[in-house]
């Protein structure tokens, strides 16, 4: 019977319709018809352009990026799928703020919508550190249907897991 980690905070009945999908053999044709197109960002250079490109968008406002790179050792369980970190640093008389995004290695793999989905939660740490209600509306102005796209991630890592789609 699969392992539902990745689905812990959700209802008795959506993990047992999940569990039904798996049981069923279902649950990976489902994601790969729903998602079938990778995306084409290899480098952590391409990375870089993409989300500045998203942030220029959506929070033109917002401090600049000074490093954003895939991160082989984020761990999906423990650290989530990014990290947002913000160093500051004094620099003479002045504060030096540096916003770094790291994203999870499992990303440079994935289907494109789950890597723009990742990538909006990131910056949504921008503008809201905590993951309150003005974070998630953040996160669905700049990638509209934000909810289902973090279901249908987790669901995608648990056929990971269990092996039912392979990198």
């Amino acid at each position: 019977m699969a392992d539902l980690k990745y689905l812990a905070g959700y209802s008795g009945q959506v993990t047992e319709s999940v569990r039904q999908l798996i049981d069923d053999g279902r649950l990976a044709g489902i994601l790969q018809k729903k998602y079938p197109n990778p995306h084409d960002i290899r480098t952590d250079k391409a990375l870089y352009a993409y989300t500045t490109d998203l942030k220029n968008r959506y929070l033109r406002q917002s401090s600049p990026l000074s490093k954003v790179v895939f991160d082989d050792k984020i761990d999906t369980v423990h650290q989530a799928l990014g990290l947002h970190s913000f160093v500051s640093r004094v620099q003479g008389s002045k504060l030096k703020a540096k916003h770094e995004i790291r994203i999870g290695s499992v990303f440079k793999q994935a289907p494109a919508a789950f890597l723009s989905m990742i990538v909006v939660h990131e910056l949504a740490h921008l503008r809201e550190k905590d993951h309150n209600k003005a974070f998630y509306k953040l996160c669905e102005y700049m990638q509209p249907g934000y909810h289902q796209l973090e279901f249908d991630f987790r669901l995608y890592l648990t056929c990971l897991d269990d092996g039912l789609i392979t990198l």
